[in-house]
Protein backbone atom coordinates (compact mmCIF):
# COMPACT_ATOMS: atom_id res chain seq x y z
CA UNK A 1 0.00 0.00 0.00
CA UNK A 2 2.98 2.28 0.35
CA UNK A 3 3.73 2.07 -3.48
CA UNK A 4 0.64 2.99 -4.26
CA UNK A 5 0.60 6.17 -1.89
CA UNK A 6 3.63 7.38 -3.59
CA UNK A 7 2.63 6.24 -6.64
CA UNK A 8 -0.89 8.50 -6.24
CA UNK A 9 1.08 10.93 -4.41
CA UNK A 10 3.55 11.70 -7.46
CA UNK A 11 0.47 11.49 -9.92
CA UNK A 12 -1.10 14.11 -7.72
CA UNK A 13 1.99 16.24 -7.68
CA UNK A 14 2.32 15.81 -11.78
CA UNK A 15 -1.23 16.63 -12.03
CA UNK A 16 -0.69 19.77 -10.05
CA UNK A 17 2.18 21.08 -11.63
CA UNK A 18 0.37 20.29 -15.23
CA UNK A 19 -2.71 22.46 -14.16
CA UNK A 20 -0.34 25.14 -12.79
CA UNK A 21 1.34 25.61 -16.05
CA UNK A 22 -1.68 24.69 -18.08
CA UNK A 23 -1.61 28.12 -20.42
CA UNK A 24 2.45 27.86 -20.61
CA UNK A 25 2.01 24.18 -21.47
CA UNK A 26 -0.68 25.18 -24.10
CA UNK A 27 0.98 27.84 -25.41
CA UNK A 28 4.09 25.52 -26.19
CA UNK A 29 1.89 23.11 -27.37
CA UNK A 30 0.42 25.55 -29.71
CA UNK A 31 3.62 26.55 -30.86
CA UNK A 32 5.33 22.96 -31.76
CA UNK A 33 1.86 22.02 -33.93
CA UNK A 34 2.12 24.76 -35.57
CA UNK A 35 6.11 24.84 -36.79
CA UNK A 36 6.64 21.15 -37.12
CA UNK A 37 5.24 20.90 -41.00
CA UNK A 38 7.11 23.20 -42.18
CA UNK A 39 10.19 21.30 -40.94
CA UNK A 40 8.85 18.24 -42.71
CA UNK A 41 11.07 17.69 -45.50
CA UNK A 42 8.41 15.48 -47.68
CA UNK A 43 4.79 15.04 -48.75
CA UNK A 44 5.60 11.64 -46.54
CA UNK A 45 6.23 12.98 -43.51
CA UNK A 46 3.29 15.13 -43.83
CA UNK A 47 1.28 12.02 -44.42
CA UNK A 48 2.09 10.88 -41.01
CA UNK A 49 1.34 13.67 -39.41
CA UNK A 50 -1.76 13.91 -40.73
CA UNK A 51 -2.60 10.42 -40.16
CA UNK A 52 -1.83 11.16 -36.07
CA UNK A 53 -4.15 13.89 -36.52
CA UNK A 54 -6.75 11.76 -37.77
CA UNK A 55 -6.28 8.75 -34.82
CA UNK A 56 -6.02 11.65 -32.35
CA UNK A 57 -9.80 12.81 -33.61
CA UNK A 58 -11.27 9.22 -33.53
CA UNK A 59 -9.64 8.76 -30.32
CA UNK A 60 -11.59 11.86 -28.99
CA UNK A 61 -14.36 10.16 -30.81
CA UNK A 62 -14.17 6.66 -28.61
CA UNK A 63 -13.46 8.66 -25.39
CA UNK A 64 -17.37 9.97 -25.15
CA UNK A 65 -17.85 6.44 -24.59
CA UNK A 66 -15.15 4.56 -23.18
CA UNK A 67 -13.82 7.28 -21.03
CA UNK A 68 -16.86 9.08 -20.31
CA UNK A 69 -19.19 6.35 -20.24
CA UNK A 70 -17.40 3.14 -19.49
CA UNK A 71 -19.43 1.56 -22.91
CA UNK A 72 -16.52 -0.35 -25.12
CA UNK A 73 -17.06 -0.15 -28.60
CA UNK A 74 -15.34 -2.34 -31.14
CA UNK A 75 -16.67 -1.43 -34.42
CA UNK A 76 -15.65 2.58 -34.84
CA UNK A 77 -14.44 1.71 -37.90
CA UNK A 78 -18.03 1.60 -39.13
CA UNK A 79 -18.66 5.11 -38.73
CA UNK A 80 -15.42 5.92 -40.03
CA UNK A 81 -16.30 4.27 -43.07
CA UNK A 82 -20.13 5.85 -42.87
CA UNK A 83 -18.63 8.85 -42.70
CA UNK A 84 -15.77 8.58 -45.52
CA UNK A 85 -17.90 7.01 -48.14
CA UNK A 86 -20.53 10.19 -47.45
CA UNK A 87 -18.05 12.48 -48.36
CA UNK A 88 -16.44 10.64 -50.88
CA UNK A 89 -19.39 9.59 -52.72
CA UNK A 90 -21.29 13.93 -52.36
CA UNK A 91 -17.30 14.84 -53.35
CA UNK A 92 -17.09 12.92 -57.10
CA UNK A 93 -20.63 11.97 -57.55
CA UNK A 94 -22.26 15.33 -57.27
CA UNK A 95 -19.27 17.44 -57.21
CA UNK A 96 -19.98 19.29 -53.74
CA UNK A 97 -17.54 20.90 -51.90
CA UNK A 98 -15.70 19.19 -49.05
CA UNK A 99 -16.94 21.37 -46.17
CA UNK A 100 -20.44 20.47 -46.59
CA UNK A 101 -19.66 16.79 -47.63
CA UNK A 102 -17.76 16.25 -44.76
CA UNK A 103 -20.85 17.62 -42.29
CA UNK A 104 -23.10 15.10 -44.05
CA UNK A 105 -20.85 12.48 -42.99
CA UNK A 106 -20.92 12.87 -39.80
CA UNK A 107 -24.93 13.49 -39.74
CA UNK A 108 -24.99 10.20 -41.65
CA UNK A 109 -23.08 8.46 -39.34
CA UNK A 110 -24.62 10.02 -36.09
CA UNK A 111 -27.85 8.62 -38.08
CA UNK A 112 -26.55 5.11 -38.26
CA UNK A 113 -25.52 5.76 -34.45
CA UNK A 114 -29.17 6.22 -33.81
CA UNK A 115 -30.35 2.86 -35.53
CA UNK A 116 -27.32 0.75 -34.00
CA UNK A 117 -27.46 2.85 -30.57
CA UNK A 118 -30.81 2.54 -29.64
CA UNK A 119 -31.53 -1.20 -29.62
CA UNK A 120 -27.97 -2.24 -28.32
CA UNK A 121 -27.16 0.09 -25.35
CA UNK A 122 -29.11 -1.56 -22.96
CA UNK A 123 -26.15 -3.83 -23.22
CA UNK A 124 -23.30 -3.29 -20.94
CA UNK A 125 -19.33 -4.61 -20.98
CA UNK A 126 -18.54 -7.86 -23.25
CA UNK A 127 -22.04 -8.12 -24.72
CA UNK A 128 -21.75 -4.47 -25.86
CA UNK A 129 -18.36 -4.98 -27.37
CA UNK A 130 -19.45 -8.21 -29.28
CA UNK A 131 -22.43 -6.00 -30.49
CA UNK A 132 -20.34 -3.64 -32.05
CA UNK A 133 -17.83 -5.72 -33.61
CA UNK A 134 -20.62 -7.01 -35.79
CA UNK A 135 -21.91 -3.82 -36.24
CA UNK A 136 -18.37 -3.30 -37.74
CA UNK A 137 -18.23 -6.21 -39.81
CA UNK A 138 -21.67 -5.37 -41.18
CA UNK A 139 -20.77 -2.14 -42.43
CA UNK A 140 -17.36 -3.68 -44.38
CA UNK A 141 -19.86 -5.98 -45.99
CA UNK A 142 -22.66 -3.40 -47.18
CA UNK A 143 -19.25 -1.14 -48.56
CA UNK A 144 -18.11 -4.54 -50.20
CA UNK A 145 -21.67 -5.33 -52.02
CA UNK A 146 -23.72 -2.37 -52.34
CA UNK A 147 -21.61 -1.81 -55.62
CA UNK A 148 -24.17 0.73 -57.54
CA UNK A 149 -23.07 3.18 -54.99
CA UNK A 150 -19.91 2.45 -52.61
CA UNK A 151 -18.72 1.12 -56.26
CA UNK A 152 -17.78 -2.53 -54.56
CA UNK A 153 -14.52 -4.23 -54.33
CA UNK A 154 -13.30 -1.87 -56.46
CA UNK A 155 -14.02 1.41 -54.14
CA UNK A 156 -13.70 4.91 -54.91
CA UNK A 157 -11.13 6.72 -56.68
CA UNK A 158 -9.85 9.71 -57.38
CA UNK A 159 -11.35 11.69 -54.18
CA UNK A 160 -10.58 15.42 -54.04
CA UNK A 161 -8.74 17.68 -51.59
CA UNK A 162 -10.67 20.36 -50.00
CA UNK A 163 -10.62 23.69 -52.06
CA UNK A 164 -10.38 26.61 -49.52
CA UNK A 165 -10.92 29.99 -51.78
CA UNK A 166 -10.30 28.35 -55.20
CA UNK A 167 -6.47 27.01 -53.50
CA UNK A 168 -6.40 23.13 -53.01
CA UNK A 169 -5.12 22.00 -49.60
CA UNK A 170 -2.68 19.33 -50.10
CA UNK A 171 0.70 18.28 -48.20
CA UNK A 172 3.01 19.74 -50.26
CA UNK A 173 1.24 23.30 -49.26
CA UNK A 174 0.95 21.94 -45.89
CA UNK A 175 -3.19 23.40 -46.51
CA UNK A 176 -4.50 19.91 -45.74
CA UNK A 177 -2.19 19.64 -42.15
CA UNK A 178 -4.11 22.98 -40.93
CA UNK A 179 -7.38 21.88 -41.98
CA UNK A 180 -7.24 18.63 -40.31
CA UNK A 181 -5.38 20.51 -37.42
CA UNK A 182 -8.56 23.16 -37.02
CA UNK A 183 -11.01 19.95 -37.25
CA UNK A 184 -9.48 18.57 -34.27
CA UNK A 185 -9.06 21.58 -32.50
CA UNK A 186 -12.84 22.17 -32.48
CA UNK A 187 -13.49 18.67 -31.79
CA UNK A 188 -11.45 19.26 -28.76
CA UNK A 189 -13.32 22.13 -27.45
CA UNK A 190 -16.37 20.55 -28.08
CA UNK A 191 -15.39 17.70 -25.95
CA UNK A 192 -14.09 19.25 -23.49
CA UNK A 193 -17.23 21.28 -23.18
CA UNK A 194 -18.81 18.21 -22.74
CA UNK A 195 -17.43 16.96 -20.12
CA UNK A 196 -17.19 20.21 -17.91
CA UNK A 197 -21.10 20.60 -18.56
CA UNK A 198 -24.12 18.97 -16.73
CA UNK A 199 -23.93 16.24 -19.70
CA UNK A 200 -20.52 15.58 -18.59
CA UNK A 201 -21.61 14.93 -15.23
CA UNK A 202 -24.59 12.52 -16.36
CA UNK A 203 -22.25 10.41 -18.35
CA UNK A 204 -19.54 10.24 -15.40
CA UNK A 205 -22.63 9.14 -13.68
CA UNK A 206 -23.65 6.69 -15.70
CA UNK A 207 -20.39 5.25 -16.06
CA UNK A 208 -19.96 5.12 -12.32
CA UNK A 209 -23.16 3.20 -11.25
CA UNK A 210 -25.85 3.39 -14.16
CA UNK A 211 -28.25 1.36 -11.50
CA UNK A 212 -27.83 4.55 -9.08
CA UNK A 213 -28.15 6.87 -11.39
CA UNK A 214 -31.55 5.20 -12.86
CA UNK A 215 -32.62 5.31 -9.73
CA UNK A 216 -32.54 9.12 -9.29
CA UNK A 217 -34.22 9.26 -12.56
CA UNK A 218 -31.64 9.88 -15.17
CA UNK A 219 -32.83 8.40 -18.38
CA UNK A 220 -29.70 6.57 -18.71
CA UNK A 221 -30.75 5.12 -22.67
CA UNK A 222 -31.99 8.69 -23.76
CA UNK A 223 -28.09 9.69 -22.63
CA UNK A 224 -26.04 6.78 -23.44
CA UNK A 225 -27.47 7.06 -27.11
CA UNK A 226 -26.63 10.72 -27.01
CA UNK A 227 -23.01 9.70 -26.17
CA UNK A 228 -23.47 7.12 -28.95
CA UNK A 229 -24.59 10.05 -31.28
CA UNK A 230 -21.73 12.34 -30.38
CA UNK A 231 -19.29 9.76 -30.75
CA UNK A 232 -20.27 8.20 -34.34
CA UNK A 233 -20.71 11.99 -35.73
CA UNK A 234 -17.17 12.87 -34.58
CA UNK A 235 -15.85 9.32 -36.29
CA UNK A 236 -18.02 10.12 -39.16
CA UNK A 237 -16.31 13.64 -39.41
CA UNK A 238 -12.63 12.56 -39.34
CA UNK A 239 -13.74 9.80 -41.73
CA UNK A 240 -14.16 12.36 -44.35
CA UNK A 241 -10.96 13.49 -43.80
CA UNK A 242 -9.26 10.07 -43.95
CA UNK A 243 -11.15 9.93 -47.30
CA UNK A 244 -9.48 12.78 -48.73
CA UNK A 245 -6.30 12.24 -47.37
CA UNK A 246 -6.32 8.54 -48.99
CA UNK A 247 -7.71 9.65 -52.05
CA UNK A 248 -9.38 6.09 -53.19
CA UNK A 249 -11.48 3.72 -50.61
CA UNK A 250 -12.61 0.40 -50.87
CA UNK A 251 -13.96 -2.10 -47.83
CA UNK A 252 -10.58 -3.05 -46.54
CA UNK A 253 -9.67 0.77 -45.74
CA UNK A 254 -12.23 0.00 -43.00
CA UNK A 255 -11.77 -3.41 -41.19
CA UNK A 256 -11.25 -4.27 -37.25
CA UNK A 257 -7.75 -3.40 -37.83
CA UNK A 258 -8.83 0.16 -37.60
CA UNK A 259 -10.48 -0.24 -34.61
CA UNK A 260 -8.44 -2.19 -32.69
CA UNK A 261 -5.85 0.60 -33.38
CA UNK A 262 -8.15 3.24 -32.42
CA UNK A 263 -8.78 1.36 -28.74
CA UNK A 264 -5.38 0.92 -28.31
CA UNK A 265 -5.14 5.08 -28.51
CA UNK A 266 -6.89 5.42 -25.96
CA UNK A 267 -5.96 2.47 -23.81
CA UNK A 268 -2.15 3.45 -23.71
CA UNK A 269 -2.62 7.15 -23.47
CA UNK A 270 -5.39 7.44 -21.05
CA UNK A 271 -9.64 7.37 -21.06
CA UNK A 272 -11.38 10.14 -20.20
CA UNK A 273 -8.93 12.72 -20.46
CA UNK A 274 -8.17 15.08 -23.93
CA UNK A 275 -4.31 14.14 -23.71
CA UNK A 276 -4.60 10.58 -23.92
CA UNK A 277 -5.82 10.11 -27.23
CA UNK A 278 -3.34 12.51 -28.00
CA UNK A 279 0.00 10.56 -26.80
CA UNK A 280 -1.49 7.31 -27.94
CA UNK A 281 -1.92 8.32 -31.42
CA UNK A 282 1.80 9.83 -31.66
CA UNK A 283 2.93 6.80 -30.05
CA UNK A 284 1.22 4.19 -32.65
CA UNK A 285 1.41 5.74 -35.49
CA UNK A 286 5.23 6.94 -35.34
CA UNK A 287 6.59 3.87 -33.85
CA UNK A 288 5.43 1.65 -36.22
CA UNK A 289 6.98 4.23 -39.03
CA UNK A 290 10.25 4.26 -37.34
CA UNK A 291 10.33 0.63 -37.53
CA UNK A 292 9.04 -0.25 -40.90
CA UNK A 293 11.32 -3.47 -41.22
CA UNK A 294 8.65 -4.79 -38.26
CA UNK A 295 5.65 -3.45 -39.46
CA UNK A 296 3.93 -6.80 -39.84
CA UNK A 297 4.38 -7.37 -36.58
CA UNK A 298 2.55 -3.92 -35.21
CA UNK A 299 -0.27 -5.43 -34.09
CA UNK A 300 1.58 -8.26 -31.55
CA UNK A 301 3.25 -4.77 -30.72
CA UNK A 302 -0.25 -3.52 -30.07
CA UNK A 303 -1.40 -6.18 -28.20
CA UNK A 304 1.64 -6.84 -25.61
CA UNK A 305 1.85 -3.13 -25.18
CA UNK A 306 -2.38 -3.43 -24.34
CA UNK A 307 -1.14 -6.11 -21.67
CA UNK A 308 1.36 -4.55 -19.81
CA UNK A 309 -0.78 -1.38 -19.88
CA UNK A 310 -3.74 -3.53 -18.14
CA UNK A 311 -1.25 -4.91 -15.26
CA UNK A 312 0.56 -1.80 -14.78
CA UNK A 313 -1.09 1.61 -16.12
CA UNK A 314 -4.79 0.29 -15.94
CA UNK A 315 -5.83 4.34 -16.47
CA UNK A 316 -3.63 4.60 -19.28
CA UNK A 317 0.25 6.57 -19.21
CA UNK A 318 -1.94 10.24 -19.18
CA UNK A 319 -4.62 8.73 -17.05
CA UNK A 320 -3.77 9.90 -13.68
CA UNK A 321 -6.67 8.91 -11.04
CA UNK A 322 -7.68 12.60 -9.48
CA UNK A 323 -8.95 13.11 -5.91
CA UNK A 324 -11.81 14.27 -6.93
CA UNK A 325 -13.14 14.16 -10.57
CA UNK A 326 -14.01 17.79 -11.10
CA UNK A 327 -12.01 21.20 -9.79
CA UNK A 328 -13.51 22.26 -6.49
CA UNK A 329 -14.72 25.94 -6.41
CA UNK A 330 -11.96 28.78 -5.46
CA UNK A 331 -12.00 28.81 -1.43
CA UNK A 332 -12.77 25.11 -1.02
CA UNK A 333 -8.75 24.42 -0.38
CA UNK A 334 -9.27 23.06 3.02
CA UNK A 335 -12.54 20.90 2.14
CA UNK A 336 -10.47 19.41 -0.19
CA UNK A 337 -7.53 18.49 2.20
CA UNK A 338 -9.90 17.27 4.30
CA UNK A 339 -11.24 14.56 2.14
CA UNK A 340 -7.52 13.86 1.59
CA UNK A 341 -6.88 12.93 4.67
CA UNK A 342 -10.03 11.39 5.01
CA UNK A 343 -9.16 9.31 1.95
CA UNK A 344 -5.53 8.59 3.77
CA UNK A 345 -6.67 7.31 7.23
CA UNK A 346 -8.93 4.85 5.45
CA UNK A 347 -6.32 3.44 3.34
CA UNK A 348 -4.82 3.03 6.77
CA UNK A 349 -7.32 1.56 8.62
CA UNK A 350 -7.12 -1.17 5.68
CA UNK A 351 -3.54 -1.45 6.19
CA UNK A 352 -3.98 -2.70 10.01
CA UNK A 353 -6.74 -5.22 8.95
Amino acid sequence: MKNNENTRSRLNSFERFVDRYKVIIALGTAAIVMVLPFLMTNDYLMRVLVIILLYIGFGFGLNLLLGEMGLMSLGQAGFVGVGAYTTAILMTEFGWNFFPSIISGALMAALVGVLIGLPTLRLRGSYLAIVTIGFGEIMRTIFLNWSSVTGGALGIKGIPRPMVFGVEMNFTNKGFYFVVLLTVFLVGVFCHTLHNSKYGRVFATIKQDELAATMMGVETTRYKVMGFVCSAAISGLMGGYYAMMQRYIDSNSFVSDMSVMIVSCLVIGGTATLRGPVLGAILLVTVPEVFRSLQAYRFVFYGAILIVMMLVRPAGLLGWDSTLPYKLPKGTTEYKEQLEKEHKRKEQAVDKQ
